[in-house]
C-alpha cells in the first residue's frame, strides 16, 4: 500500500467555519489503517448549480465529521473497496445523516428543509468528503475555463466564451485555503507534491485533468490559478472555425507536422498554447507511437480515442523531497531528461516535450535532435523573442550560450506565436479572444551567435488578420508533398499587398 492509501475520511477538506485555526497536519493527518481512494467528482445537482439550494456551512462542518467517522468504520468492516463503492457507501451515510437532521428539525419545531436545500447540503457533503470542497462547483461547471484566486475571497473565473466574472469565496479565510492546498498536494497516490513554508510553490494536476498552480508564504495572500482545458479532441479545422487562423495557415501547419518539422508554440500565459499543440498533434498519423514528457500532465493525448492516437506513452516528472544528494538532486527526483533517456527504448515515432520554463530546455533539444519532429511550448511576448527566451532557459539549466544557440539553430524549425487580448462587447462585457499572430522559420545563420529567422506569416497591426510574408524556397518544396497549399499562400500574399 502506498503512503497515501490510508487517508482518514475525517481529515478530508471542508471549507467550513470553525476549522481554520487548525493546522494542516492536524486537519488532514492520515493513519495507515484504512484504505481510502478518492473517487472522481460528480456533477452538482441542478438546484445547487442554479443557486436555488442553500448550504449551512456551520451545520455542514458537523455533518461532515459525523459522515467521515461512519465511513471510516464502514470501510474497516468491509475492507478495501473500489473508489465507486466507497462513494456509494458515503452517499448512503450522507442521506441517513440528512434524514436524522430533518427529523430533529421537526421535533424541535425548526423550519424544515426545502428539497433544493437538502439536495444542496447532500452535494456539498459529497464534495467535502470526496472532492474539492467549495471549489468543486467551479470545477464541475462546464462553462468555466480558468479559475483565478488571489486570497480566499478574491475569486474570478474565465468562461468558455471568454467572459471574465467574479464568483463567491472558496474558503472563509486564507489560512483555511492554505490548509486545503497542503492536503490537496499530499493526497495523490502516484505523484504527491510538497507544499509548505520550505517549499512554497505548488504545480500539480487535479482529478479530471485541470492544472493547478499555487503560491503561499512568499505571496501576500495565497494565490491559485486553475487551468481547465475544455478543448481536448481539437483539430486545426476547429481553430479555423473559431477564427484563430485561416485555412492557408492550417494548411501550412498541417504540412509542417507531417514533414516532421520541430515546432515551438510560444505566447503569453493563457494564450491557448496547449490547445494549439493538441490541434497540431491531430495531424499525426494515428499509428505513430507518441511519447509526451511534462512536468504536470496537461496534453492528455493518451486520454483521446484510439482513432486519434493509437499509442501514446505519457510521462510526468516527479519532484524530489528531503535532502539533496551528492549529485545535487533531491531524493526521488525524476527529471524530464531522465524520462526522455528511458523513452529511447520505446520505439517512439514522436517525442513531445510540454512546457519549457527553464531546465526543460535540455529535454526539448534532445527530443528535437532525434529528428522525428517534436513540439513544445514556452512563454514569450512575441515570436522574435522566443530564441532569446530559450537561450535564457538553457543558461539557467547550466548550459552555455554557445551550446544553446547552436543546438536551437540546428534542431528548431518553426516558431508559432499565439496571442490574446481582451475586447469589450456591445453589451459592455469583457471577452478574451485568442489567435495565432505570427509564424517564423528558423535556420542556422551565417553568424553562429544568431540564428536566421524568416517571417512566414504576420498579423496586420491592430487586427487579428494573419497574412503571408516570405516563404523560403527550400521549406516550400519540402512542405508541398505533405499537402501545403502553396497556390493559396501566394494568392493570399497578393491580396494582402
Amino acid at each position: 500500500m502506498s503512503d497515501h492509501d490510508g487517508v482518514d475520511p475525517t481529515s478530508l477538506p471542508l471549507f467550513a467555519p470553525g476549522t481554520a485555526s487548525l493546522n494542516a497536519a492536524a486537519r488532514f493527518a492520515a493513519p495507515p489503517s484504512i484504505g481510502f481512494t478518492p473517487a472522481p467528482p460528480v456533477p452538482l445537482a441542478a438546484s445547487d448549480r442554479a443557486g436555488a439550494g442553500r448550504v449551512d456551512w456551520a451545520l455542514l462542518a458537523e455533518l461532515r465529521g459525523a459522515a467521515a467517522k461512519r465511513l471510516s468504520t464502514a470501510l474497516e468492516d468491509h475492507g478495501r473497496l473500489s473508489a465507486m463503492e466507497q462513494r456509494e457507501m458515503g452517499r448512503t451515510i450522507i442521506q441517513e445523516l440528512l434524514t436524522d437532521e430533518s427529523q430533529e428539525r421537526a421535533v424541535s419545531g425548526r423550519d424544515a428543509w426545502s428539497m433544493p436545500d437538502r439536495e444542496a447540503m447532500a452535494q456539498a457533503l459529497d464534495n467535502a468528503l470526496f472532492g474539492l470542497g467549495r471549489l468543486q462547483p467551479l470545477i464541475d461547471d462546464d462553462t468555466v475555463e480558468n479559475i483565478q484566486i488571489a486570497g480566499a475571497d478574491r475569486v474570478a473565473v474565465e468562461r468558455t466564451n471568454g467572459h471574465l466574472e467574479d464568483v463567491d469565496p472558496v474558503a472563509d479565510d486564507d489560512e483555511e485555503l492554505i490548509d486545503f492546498l497542503v492536503f490537496l498536494a499530499s493526497r495523490s497516490e502516484v505523484n504527491a507534491r510538497p507544499f509548505s513554508e520550505a517549499q512554497p510553490r505548488l504545480h500539480m494536476r487535479l482529478d479530471g485533468g485541470a492544472r493547478l498552480a499555487a503560491s503561499a508564504w512568499v505571496t501576500r495572500r495565497p494565490s491559485v490559478v486553475i487551468r481547465r482545458h475544455r478543448l481536448r479532441e481539437v483539430a486545426l479545422a476547429d481553430l479555423v472555425e473559431r477564427g484563430s487562423f485561416t485555412p492557408v495557415v492550417a494548411s501550412f501547419l498541417a504540412a509542417a507536422i507531417r514533414a516532421k518539422k520541430s515546432i515551438v508554440v510560444a505566447g503569453e500565459q493563457g494564450a491557448g498554447k496547449t490547445t494549439l499543440v493538441r490541434a497540431l498533434c491531430s495531424e499525426l498519423d494515428p499509428d505513430e507511437a507518441i511519447g509526451t514528457f511534462e512536468t504536470e500532465y496537461e496534453l492528455h493525448l493518451d486520454e483521446l480515442p484510439r482513432t486519434r492516437h493509437r499509442f501514446v506513452y505519457a510521462w510526468e516528472a516527479r519532484p524530489g523531497s528531503g535532502e539533496v544528494g551528492a549529485d545535487g538532486r533531491q531524493a526521488g527526483e525524476i527529471t524530464l531528461s531522465d524520462l526522455l533517456y528511458d523513452s529511447f527504448r520505446f520505439n517512439l515515432s514522436r517525442q513531445i516535450v510540454g512546457e519549457v520554463r527553464g531546465g526543460e530546455i535540455v529535454a526539448m533539444v534532445k527530443a528535437m535532435q532525434s529528428g522525428a519532429g517534436s513540439i513544445s511550448t514556452t512563454h514569450a511576448r512575441n515570436a522574435q523573442s522566443v530564441m532569446s527566451k530559450l537561450v535564457t532557459c538553457a543558461l539557467e539549466a547550466g548550459e552555455s550560450r554557445e551550446w544553446a544557440v547552436s543546438a536551437l539553430s540546428e534542431s528548431l524549425d518553426i516558431i508559432v506565436q499565439a496571442s490574446m487580448r481582451d475586447v469589450i462587447d456591445d453589451d459592455g462585457q469583457k471577452r478574451r479572444v485568442r489567435w495565432v499572430s505570427e509564424i517564423l522559420a528558423v535556420s542556422p545563420g551565417e553568424d553562429w551567435s544568431r540564428p536566421a529567422t524568416t517571417t512566414i506569416f504576420s498579423t496586420i497591426p491592430g487586427t487579428q488578420t494573419l497574412v503571408p510574408g516570405v516563404m523560403p524556397d527550400d521549406l516550400r518544396e519540402e512542405l508541398i508533398p505533405f499537402g501545403f497549399d502553396a497556390d493559396a499562400y501566394y494568392a493570399a500574399a497578393g491580396e494582402a499587398s
